[in-house]
Parts: C-alpha cells; sequence; structure tokens
C-alpha cells in the first residue's frame, strides 16, 4: 500500500510529515499508520481482513490494532458472529474528525510542556 506523503518545512529547513510527526508524539509505526488509514475508510475490519489487505502478518496486526486502541485512535468491538473458543473482534477508528481533535490538542499538549521545559533546562546555570 503506497502512503501519500504531504511534508512541512521546520524552521531547522527538515521536512517531515505525518508518519514522523505521529511517530515522535505516539511511537506510532508505518504498519501502525497504514493500519489507521485502513480503518478510518471502512466500517470496520478484523485482524484477518487487515492483514489480508495490508499484506502483514496477524501478529504485526495484532500489535499495531494493540497500540491504536491503547492510544484511543481506535475502538475494538467483538464480533458478534464469533462462535466459541477465542473471542473475534473488529476492530473501528474513532470518527475522523474526533481523531484530528485528538491528535490537534495532543500536539497543543506536546508544545505546552516543551515551552515548560525549556526555559528550565536553558536557563540552568553551569556550575
Amino acid at each position: 500500500m503506497e502512503l501519500e506523503v504531504t511534508k512541512i518545512r521546520l524552521t531547522s529547513g527538515k521536512e517531515v510529515g505525518i508518519i514522523e510527526a505521529l511517530s515522535f508524539c505516539y511511537d506510532i509505526s508505518d504498519t501502525d499508520f497504514q493500519v489507521l488509514k485502513v480503518l478510518l475508510n471502512s466500517e470496520g475490519k478484523n485482524e484477518d481482513s487487515l492483514a489480508e489487505m495490508l499484506k502483514l502478518s496477524k501478529a504485526s496486526i495484532n500489535r499495531s490494532v494493540n497500540k491504536l486502541v491503547s492510544l484511543g485512535f481506535v475502538e475494538r468491538v467483538k464480533d458478534s458472529s464469533s462462535k466459541g473458543g477465542r473471542p473475534r473482534y473488529i476492530y473501528k477508528a474513532i470518527p475522523t474528525e474526533r481523531l484530528i481533535e485528538k491528535i490537534v490538542n495532543d500536539f497543543k499538549r506536546c508544545a505546552e510542556l516543551f515551552g515548560q521545559l525549556i526555559p528550565k533546562e536553558l536557563g540552568k546555570q553551569q556550575q
């Protein structure tokens, strides 16, 4: 799956895309981002269909969906067609508007935290 890459130029001149920004703030990998994009463009998928679509192992998909669930980007819903044995789940991305709002707010919070840290670190006197 080819990802469209839009980059922004930072003050340093370095160009970064959304994957690099999400990786910095959330430790999201390329695979996690691919899974998230598929889930944003679907009504939900199970691990088997994600693995087949993305041509990745179920173990990779499992790691990604668990990370995305823990970040609050994706919801896990028990598959009602699952019968006996280990339960199966359907994974659905939270609504796009809510996801964007969450990421923007988290980025703002990170900027605030760095804004508090920088004066402390740069203002330290050498001893």
